[in-house]
């Protein structure tokens, strides 16, 4: 896998995976809860979200070549483009009517 595409497939798992918590009910989008979820569940889920494309981030830089150096400054922007990419799905369960 190239560089460019290692990059686009990152950045396209960040967008599906911010906006999962806020699109279904399920815990992780895997079990199925009797409750609906609150918004507290859905944020601790966004984090876990963000550290499992930061895996995915890292596998894949490794796979391409050596790991550059992060320090606080690389963890504050990815998070805040992760809840950049989170906003729609918030958007779509709490601001808009649903019938």
């Amino acid at each position: 896998m190239s560089q460019t595409s290692a990059t686009w497939a990152v950045i396209v798992f960040a967008l599906v995976a911010a906006n999962l918590p806020f699109l279904n009910d399920r815990l992780l989008a895997v079990v199925p809860l009797k409750f609906t979820k609150n918004l507290a569940i859905c944020l601790v889920e966004l984090v876990l979200m963000y550290f499992l494309v930061g895996g995915l981030g890292l596998l894949l830089e490794q796979r391409v070549g050596r790991v550059a150096p992060q320090g606080w400054e690389f963890y504050a922007i990815t998070a805040s483009f992760f809840l950049t990419l989170a906003f729609p799905g918030f958007v779509y369960r709490y601001l808009l009517k649903h019938p």
